[in-house]
């Protein structure tokens, strides 16, 4: 008897495909980046990026809209402030670049739900993300100021927060902070598992937040470790975390599937920059389908257990999701 079982026959047609298909690919599971930089009319190219641009406060509020009318119900924000300093005040500043794109956003585009990145690196005049002393970034003082950042964020009108600066206790602060000021709704979206990835490149050209001296590698965390990732998440969810964010996505499917099922929490992932720039510049060189390969690799995230995806291609995957 050959073969009893004939794996194929649900293979037979586009249909029966769809019909047994384990993992769904939809525009809601999407979280838009958005760059935020001062002046206005500002749509400026991201040269490591094709496609993707630095945009003034109105430019983000337009493309929140067109990310919203595909589908996309999220966008997290990142800022490009006018000035830097050592301790990156420009996070936190009522009038800061993030904080004028939200109330900008929460005005014209309702319906979007806002999230803000809380780090320092892109505002600090040495691209780390916190406090500096004698060439070390300082843990417990850098607490305070990204809490301060968070509630800043928090009263512009984000709907959720999101730490990213892997300092330890961080969330425990935030929590406290927003808890203390009443913004007691606000949940924290974590950058539980976030490691010192060599798919940054392209971010930190497009955020100007590539540091000055050293690297990140003694607070995010070390690409070879899964345990590690475990042990902050755990961490991250003790101090109050909401949902938690691995980074980089494809490099960590193992992590995310370890994440998912060890945890009972949403767990979102990031497809960074760099993972977007190498199948841009693959496509664009005729080396692989952009679309197939863009929805691929989207499925392969979301199958890892990946409830939430902050992707580059939000806007592009939901269109291709829609034309079928």
């Amino acid at each position: 008897m050959f073969p009893v079982e004939r794996p194929r026959r649900l293979r037979r047609s586009e249909v029966l495909r769809r019909m047994v298909r384990e993992t769904e690919l939809s525009a809601s599971d999407f979280i838009y980046p958005v760059f935020v930089c001062p002046g206005r009319g500002v749509r400026d190219p991201i040269q490591a990026m094709p496609g993707c641009f630095r945009l003034s406060v109105e430019e983000a509020a337009a493309e929140g809209e067109e990310a919203l009318s595909l589908g996309v119900p999220a966008v997290i924000l990142f800022g490009i402030p006018p000035h830097k300093d050592a301790e990156g005040s420009g996070a936190w500043a009522e009038d800061g670049i993030v904080q004028e794109a939200v109330r900008a956003l929460k005005r014209q585009v309702p319906g979007l739900f806002v999230i803000t990145d809380v780090c320092l690196c892109e505002y600090t005049d040495h691209g780390h993300c916190g406090k500096i002393d004698k060439g070390e970034v300082l843990n417990d003082p850098t607490l305070a100021l990204l809490a301060r950042t968070a509630i800043s964020q928090a009263r512009a009108g984000a709907d959720m927060v999101a730490p990213s600066d892997m300092m330890d206790g961080r969330v425990a602060a935030i929590r406290r902070a927003l808890d203390e000021q009443g913004l007691t709704q606000t949940p924290i979206l974590s950058y539980a598992a976030k490691y010192a990835s060599a798919f940054y490149g392209p971010f930190r050209e497009a955020a100007g937040s590539t540091p000055q001296f050293g690297d990140r590698k003694a607070y995010q965390m070390d690409p070879a470790n899964a345990r590690e990732a475990m042990r902050e998440v755990a961490l991250d969810l003790q101090e109050g975390a909401d949902l938690i964010m691995v980074k980089p996505a494809l490099p960590c499917l193992d992590i995310i599937r370890r994440v998912r099922e060890a945890f009972q929490v949403p767990v979102a992932a990031y497809q960074v920059s760099g993972e977007y720039s190498m199948i841009s510049a693959a496509a664009e060189r005729g080396w692989v389908d952009r679309k197939l390969v863009i929805l691929e690799s989207l499925t392969a995230i979301r199958r890892a257990g990946a409830d939430l995806v902050l992707t580059y291609f939000a806007k592009e995957a939901a269109s291709l999701l829609k034309a079928g």
